[in-house]
């Protein structure tokens, strides 16, 4: 026995330290990336000011630290977080099928025109079951929307870039129709819908503040795609069709299939965020119910590497971006547009961490 627990300590325990060495040191190497995009944003940023006449100190001092002042706004950027992580981890999803939806702020919008049209119906149902069921028109809504451009790429091989950017056209110019025609709400002023039924409303974490549940389910949700997409049969075809299709093809797996789910899941959690929006912050359908979101939350996929996790916390980071360039105009006069020039940089540093990480391991 003395010799068999010798030859354990010998071999297994090691073996095991150095599995969980590399493991510790990959994802390190993995969250080093985004780290040091995002640093090498906010010097740049840092820098713009400074030549602008402003202080380049304010990026950290205002920008970041100025959000998080007190709770309200803390509660403010986890609103502006909400639909972040819900695309960004949808986004995931089909970027790793090698999936380029482009049109998560057209989703968005038909989730939002589903979740209104049946928040301003059905008039006397419970607030258990009116909420939900806006949620779920809104991530059906949404998937499809996202359904349409990957049917035309499995059925046609149409570019799925260049229909979901035309999906995103129709979305808007068919939210402005409804807005200022058939659903528009006539003793409002401006284009704008009839209010939700309070029932259909997303119910709020703190009574006084805005934000509401959303934040809960994007997290939830995002855990649950990443188990999906690390710990699941079919998230394991997803990845094997995104890195070779026709290998994936070769061993019996269904490309044309899995392209349809990545494309729907994706499609369904930009719905989902558009439902949110209605149903937890505006309880309206506006003409410019997002402020890009859609678009935005691409930059989220990218700088979290695909990883619906880690979309969480570059759901967190943009959001955080966002809520500080408010911040920054209104203490500094900073034109807003600077987090815009910041969120380019942060993604063309990502791309380029990234490919210096990938020549490294080549020539290593």
């Amino acid at each position: 026995m003395e010799q068999v627990n010798q030859g354990v300590r010998e071999n297994v325990y090691p073996q095991a330290a150095q599995a969980f060495g590399r493991t510790l040191r990959q994802a390190v190497i993995n969250a080093a990336t985004p780290a040091a995009a995002v640093l090498v944003a906010l010097a740049c940023g840092a820098a713009l000011l400074w030549l602008n006449g402003f202080d380049g100190s304010d990026v950290v001092t205002v920008m970041i630290f100025g959000s998080f002042q007190d709770m309200r706004s803390v509660g403010e950027i986890l609103l502006k977080a909400t639909p972040l992580i819900l695309i960004g981890a949808g986004l995931c999803v089909a970027f790793r099928c090698s999936i380029w939806n482009i049109g998560a702020e057209g989703q968005l919008y038909a989730g939002a025109i589903a979740a209104t049209l049946v928040g301003t119906n059905f008039d006397g149902l419970s607030v258990w079951v009116h909420a939900p069921l806006v949620m779920l028109a809104g991530a059906l809504a949404g998937a499809a929307w996202a359904g349409i451009a990957g049917y035309l790429k499995v059925r046609f091989q149409a570019s799925e870039i260049v229909t979901t950017i035309m999906l995103n056209y129709i979305a808007l110019i068919l939210t402005s129709y409804l807005v200022t025609g058939p659903m528009r709400d006539a003793s409002a002023a401006y284009p704008q819908s009839a209010r939700l039924i309070r029932e259909a409303w997303t119910p709020r974490i703190v009574s006084d503040m805005r934000l509401h549940i959303g934040i809960i389910v994007a997290v939830v949700l995002a855990v649950a795609l990443y188990i999906f997409l690390q710990r699941s049969s079919r998230g394991f075809s997803l990845r094997v069709v995104g890195l070779n299709p026709y290998a994936a093809r070769y061993a019996g797996m269904q490309v044309a299939r899995n392209v349809m789910i990545a494309m729907c899941i994706s499609g369904a959690m930009a719905g989902l965020a558009g439902a949110f929006e209605v149903a937890g912050v505006t309880h309206r359908l506006y003409q410019n119910i997002s402020p890009g979101y859609g678009f935005e939350g691409i930059a989220v996929a990218l700088l979290a590497g695909n990883n619906p996790l880690a979309a969480i916390v570059s759901g967190g980071l943009f959001a955080t971006l966002r809520s500080g360039s408010e911040v920054l105009q209104i203490t500094s006069q900073v034109p807003q547009v600077l987090v815009l020039i910041i969120q380019g940089i942060v993604i063309l540093s990502v791309v380029a961490f990234t490919r210096l990480r990938d020549i490294r391991r080549i020539v290593a």
